[in-house]
């Protein structure tokens, strides 16, 4: 049987997205990843060159998932809240792995940075609110805070809300959340600056 150079580099990916969404990359291993690929460990590194470029490709790879699986469209924010929310909740290692972005990386550029922001430009629009007096980015910014943090901290969830507070009542409560985010003005009630 011919060797499939895609096939290998698409099990690598699956393979690495688990891995690195369970111990980051730096508890990552690359023998675990070639394992669980059926590859060896040479395939990944011609490939992928090192660990923090294979995680860089995973990112990729997860950001255009999200983008052609949630996309803004020109719908109301708290819609876009609730996709948003029933993605991530199907894919938690979706909102591991950029966690473990953040971790790791902190305040430094991410992989794929400047594509990445061109993606959250064209959600703006569904952040703008219908007087235009509010600042998009705030909102969406608020927005991607409200989904992630609910589904990222379990326990604060259940500390606070409840045991008997679950994500199919959270989802609506997230959507009437982002509805109530300030309209007008900036951040601080400045006016906003350009977008």
């Amino acid at each position: 049987m011919a060797y499939d150079s895609a096939a290998t580099k698409e099990r690598i990916l699956t393979a690495a997205a688990t891995e690195f969404a369970a111990h980051g990359v730096a508890g990552a291993r690359v023998d675990r990843i070639a394992a669980q690929a059926k590859a060896n460990k040479r395939a990944i590194y011609d490939y992928f060159g090192d660990k923090s470029r294979l995680f860089a490709a995973v990112l990729e790879r997860l950001m255009a998932d999200l983008a052609q699986a949630v996309p803004p469209g020109d719908d109301d924010l708290p819609a876009y809240a609730e996709r948003l929310f029933d993605y991530h909740r199907a894919h938690p290692e979706a909102l591991r792995l950029l966690m473990w972005e953040a971790l790791e990386l902190g305040d430094q550029s991410v992989p794929g940075e400047e594509a990445r922001t061109r993606h959250y430009q064209d959600k703006l629009r569904a952040a703008q609110a219908t007087d235009g007096e509010a600042d998009p980015r705030t909102r969406l910014f608020f927005t991607l805070g409200l989904v992630g943090w609910s589904l990222a901290m379990p326990q604060l969830r259940r500390m606070i809300l409840g045991r008997e507070e679950n994500l199919d009542q959270l989802r609506p409560a997230i959507a009437e959340a982002v509805r109530a985010l300030p309209t007008q003005g900036g951040p601080g009630g400045a006016a906003p600056p350009a977008v």
